[in-house]
């Protein structure tokens, strides 16, 4: 595999987790118990996911791993939603990560897309669980 900064879903899903990382700081942790510490953990391993996907040998590995990506984000986009809904953070941030987290999950479903496509042309199997 490659390394894992040349893709630029990742280099975008780490631009993400920087934001959310020095904008959850706004969320009290007093009124939201643990919703700023879920939100950085689910956001943390879309990169995590793309990267450690990158460090196995085998295509259907990788596609496993971009997998676990595209449900970290709709989970971080939930964490999103719910701290929208809470008023934990603003609207207008709240607005510009959910449109930047589905924005993602469309770039996640689309690597996805190419790389199953790749296994089937090379007569290999779809990872497990796929839908």
């Amino acid at each position: 595999m490659r390394d894992f900064r040349q893709l630029v879903v990742w280099q975008r899903a780490h631009a993400l987790t920087l934001v959310v990382y020095r904008t959850s700081a706004r969320i009290r942790p007093r009124d939201f118990p643990g919703l700023g510490s879920q939100l950085r953990r689910a956001v943390a391993s879309i990169p995590a996911n793309l990267a450690e996907g990158t460090g196995h040998s085998s295509r259907r590995e990788f596609a496993r791993f971009v997998q676990m990506a595209l449900a970290s984000a709709a989970e971080a986009e939930y964490h999103l939603q719910l701290a929208h809904d809470l008023g934990a953070i603003t609207p207008e941030l709240s607005q510009r990560l959910l449109r930047d987290i589905a924005e993602l999950r469309r770039q996640l479903a689309a690597l996805l897309g190419r790389v199953r496509d790749e296994l089937e042309r090379l007569g290999e199997q779809r990872p497990p669980h796929a839908p």
